[in-house]
């Protein structure tokens, strides 16, 4: 029998390979206080109306009486509140006993309004597109109607947490103060097209998924996804060089195919279907450049950022390609480009390895505490 590492990313993605990359990591803290936000009659930007859209949501730390230390972390793909876990804790540079943070879920992650959650007529496959514009409106809301925050120290944001980071500084670009964005780009570029639609495809070719209304989940679909998704992750060094063996205790002594074969079965584990192809959905679709105003160019819409932006790429990042980045950097007026050195791919902007994790704490400390 194969033994099985922990699967690095199910569900909360790279917040656990962070953990599990430290190999003397303390005790994990309690995690942050739950909250969750109704918006009756939410229209969304496809002109459909969700009846009742909710958005759950973590915080850690107060909100000072001036309202004025309130940061953002917008959540990465099918991760929960806790998703930002990694970078968070007394003395570092998301410290809750400075800071309040409110760490918001997408719609899709089976958590906030969700294809798996929500009731009929948008039950299931019948659930419609939302969009990162859509999932930026409703935390506006809820930080203005349900916290009274209306205004942000900073946006920080991982992956598709990054993705919304560049929208809200062009569809609210006096809302935050700073802009932080980790393997992440302002726009899912063609080749993440591509790719996303590959992982789409492993699902809905399972004949268990039956166009969406399954009755049991399409389990051989969703590990066909994972075995997509994995070549993706890391970089191609990081497979030559066996760093999956540093990843867990358990991996240690795995072949290639011992490892593979693990995460690929436990990767989306316990996952919905039609939540995995929403969100990537949400995460193809978006493009700054098609907010309205800006005529559909990406460009246009990076140019209009007035606050200052603190990108940091991964130079392997085979999702967000560092090269993306160098090129929407040339379009961002305040902008300070930092590529984090890494072998670890995309995981690297969620600090994967201790390496990583310190050159992104050291570049968001002297960001945020820049005038």
């Amino acid at each position: 029998m194969i033994s099985r590492a922990r699967p690095l990313l199910p569900l909360l993605l790279c917040a656990l390979l962070a953990f599990v990359a430290r190999a003397e990591e303390p005790a994990k803290k309690p995690g942050p206080a739950p909250g969750s936000f109704t918006i009756e009659n939410f229209k969304l930007e496809s002109g459909v109306t969700l009846p009742k859209a909710i958005v759950v949501y973590g915080t850690y730390g107060k909100l000072d009486a001036a309202k004025s230390n309130a940061v953002l972390l917008p959540s990465h793909y099918m991760a929960k509140s806790d998703g930002y876990d990694w970078l968070i804790g007394e003395g570092r540079a998301l410290d809750p006993k400075k800071h309040f943070l409110i760490m918001t879920e997408l719609f899709g992650n089976g958590r906030s309004s969700s294809p798996s959650n929500t009731p009929e007529p948008f039950h299931g496959p019948r659930f419609p597109v939302t969009t990162i514009r859509d999932n930026v409106e409703a935390v506006r809301r809820l930080l203005e109607d349900g916290l009274g925050i209306h205004h942000l120290k900073a946006v920080v944001g991982f992956s598709m947490g990054a993705e919304q980071a560049f929208q809200w500084a062009v569809s609210h670009p006096r809302f935050a103060d700073k802009i932080v964005a980790t393997s992440g780009t302002a726009r899912c570029w063609p080749h993440g097209i591509v790719r996303l639609e590959s992982e789409i495809r492993a699902i809905t070719l399972d004949p268990a998924f039956k166009g969406g209304d399954y009755t049991e989940q399409p389990v051989h679909g969703i590990e066909n996804m994972g075995a997509v998704w994995l070549p993706w992750l890391f970089s191609q060094e990081w497979w030559r060089r066996e760093l999956w063996k540093k990843t867990d205790p358990t991996a240690a002594s795995m072949t290639l195919a011992q490892f593979t074969e693990s995460q690929v079965k436990e990767f989306f584990a316990g996952a919905d279907a039609n939540d995995l192809i929403l969100q990537m959905r949400t995460w193809e679709q978006h493009d700054v450049g098609t907010t309205p105003g800006f005529d559909g160019s990406t460009e246009k819409a990076l140019r209009s950022i007035s606050v200052p932006v603190l990108y940091m790429p991964s130079e392997t990042d085979l999702y967000f390609p560092v090269g993306d980045a160098k090129k929407e950097s040339k379009w961002i007026r305040k902008v300070t480009l930092a590529p984090i050195p890494s072998l670890w791919g995309h995981p690297a902007g969620a600090g994967a390895s201790p390496e990583d994790l310190a050159f992104i704490e050291k570049k968001l400390r002297a960001f945020l505490a820049a005038p």
